[in-house]
C-alpha cells in the first residue's frame, strides 16, 4: 500500500512551543512542576511527559513550585491564585488562542457582547470566557444561535482557533441575518486552517484515511468530521495498536492526517504498522 501523508500533519507552532517551554523547566529537578490540566490533547505527549517528571494537576496548591498553563490557555483567575500562593505560573499559551482573548478585551471595552463560537465545554474557550469577565454567549452548534435573542444587539464574534472556517463562516451568517451589528475577528489559527485544507483535498484521493490524535483534541476531531464527509473509509486512531487488517481490505493507498498536538513519532510508528501489513502474506 502507499502512505500519503497530508501537509502540515504533526506538532503546531503553539504546541512545540508548549513543549519547548515545558522541557526546558523540567531540567530543574529541584522543582516541583506540574501542568494546569494536560499541556495539551494528547494522551501518549502526557504520558512522557509524566516519566519527565511533569505532573498534571487539576488544582493550583502549593505542593508544587511551578504550574504551567497548557498551550489552549486557562481562565485569567488562575495565574492570581498562583501569585497568591507564591508559586511560579509559567504561561504555555498559544499566541494565536491569546489573541483571541486580546480581540476579547478589546470589543468589550468597545461596549460590544461578546460572543464565541466554539466548544462551551473545551478548555480553550472557558479561558476565552474568561476574558470576557464570563459575560459572553457561547454558540457550539449552529442550531445554538436559535436559543438567543440577537435582535438589535451589537456584537462582537470572535472563534476558537480550532473551528473550520466553512463552520465559522455559516455560524456568523445566520446571526448576521438577526443580530443590529456586529464586529468579526476571524480568529482561526492560520495553521489549524491549513492543516484542514489538506487532510480535505487528500482524504478523496485515497482508499482509506487514518486521522491521528488525541480523541479528546478538538482540532482532530474536526480533521475527522471533515475527512470523513469526504471519505467514508476513514478512522480516527490514536496509535498504531488500534490499526488492523480489517482496515484495509482492497486498499492500495492510505492517506494519513494528523492533529496540532500528534508527535512525529507516533504518525511513524503507523506508517510501519501499515507497511507491515502491506508486505504480510495474504490469507
Amino acid at each position: 500500500m502507499k502512505i500519503k501523508i497530508s501537509e502540515h500533519s504533526g506538532f503546531c507552532f503553539g504546541v512545540k512551543r508548549a513543549m519547548d517551554i515545558v522541557l526546558s523547566n523540567a531540567k530543574d529537578k529541584d522543582k516541583k512542576i506540574a501542568t494546569l490540566g494536560p499541556l495539551i490533547h494528547n494522551p501518549q505527549v502526557v504520558e512522557d511527559l509524566k516519566e519527565k517528571g511533569v505532573e498534571v494537576t487539576s488544582e493550583i496548591d502549593k505542593f508544587y513550585d511551578k504550574i504551567i498553563m497548557p498551550s489552549h490557555g486557562v481562565p485569567k483567575e488562575f495565574f492570581k491564585k498562583c501569585e497568591n500562593l507564591g508559586i511560579e505560573a509559567i504561561d504555555a499559551t498559544c499566541p494565536f488562542v491569546e489573541a483571541v482573548h486580546e480581540k476579547v478585551v478589546e470589543y468589550k471595552k468597545a461596549g460590544l457582547k461578546i460572543v464565541i463560537v466554539g466548544d462551551a465545554g473545551h478548555s480553550e474557550v472557558k479561558g476565552i470566557m474568561s476574558s470576557a469577565d464570563n459575560d459572553c454567549i457561547v454558540i457550539s452548534s449552529i442550531e445554538d444561535v436559535d436559543k438567543y435573542d440577537f435582535k438589535k444587539k451589537k456584537l462582537g464574534i470572535v472563534s476558537q482557533t480550532t473551528n473550520s472556517p466553512k463552520y465559522f463562516g455559516e455560524v456568523v451568517g445566520k446571526i448576521a441575518q438577526i443580530a443590529d451589528e456586529i464586529t468579526v475577528a476571524n480568529t482561526i489559527c492560520y495553521a489549524t486552517h491549513k492543516r484542514q485544507a489538506a487532510a480535505h483535498d487528500l482524504a478523496p484521493n485515497v482508499d482509506v484515511m487514518l486521522v491521528v490524535g488525541g480523541k479528546n483534541s478538538a482540532n482532530t476531531n474536526r480533521l475527522f468530521q471533515i475527512c470523513k464527509e469526504m471519505n467514508p473509509h476513514t478512522y480516527h486512531i490514536e496509535t498504531d495498536e488500534e490499526i488492523s487488517g480489517e482496515m484495509f481490505e482492497n486498499c492500495d493507498t492510505v492517506g494519513i492526517t494528523a492533529g496540532a498536538s500528534t508527535p512525529d513519532y507516533i504518525i511513524e510508528d503507523i506508517c510501519k504498522k501499515i507497511d507491515k501489513i502491506s508486505l504480510s502474506p495474504k490469507p
